[in-house]
Order: C-alpha cells, then sequence, then structure tokens
C-alpha cells in the first residue's frame, strides 16, 4: 500500500513537539495559550501533553 502524499500525518497528541511550526500552531489553538506560554511550560516540565496541561491549569479534555 502506498502512502498519499496529500494526507496530513497525525502527530503523538500525547507529546508536544516545539520544533513542528504545525503542532505549535494546534497545541496554541487547543490549549487557548500563546506560543511563549506554551515554550515556557514545556522547558519547565517537559514535552508531555498532561504535564503542560496541568502546569498551565488547563484540565484534561
Amino acid at each position: 500500500m502506498t502512502k498519499r502524499l496529500t494526507r496530513k500525518e497525525q502527530f503523538d497528541r500525547s507529546k508536544i513537539n516545539m520544533h513542528d511550526l504545525r503542532q505549535v500552531r494546534c497545541w496554541t489553538h487547543v490549549l487557548g495559550v500563546s506560543r511563549e506560554q506554551l515554550r515556557k511550560a514545556v522547558e519547565k516540565v517537559g514535552d508531555s501533553a498532561v504535564t503542560v496541561r496541568k502546569e498551565l491549569g488547563i484540565p484534561e479534555e
């Protein structure tokens, strides 16, 4: 089976990859925070989406 080039790849929603602009845009939108707020939270607690949510005071979905 071949991969479709037009299909966007899904990313691991349990981690926040600050080096992937598409993910950063998605996470800032979902969490309702700025890129800088997201960056600081990831720097402080790591890239786990659960711990970043806790750091930002945002309940899990």
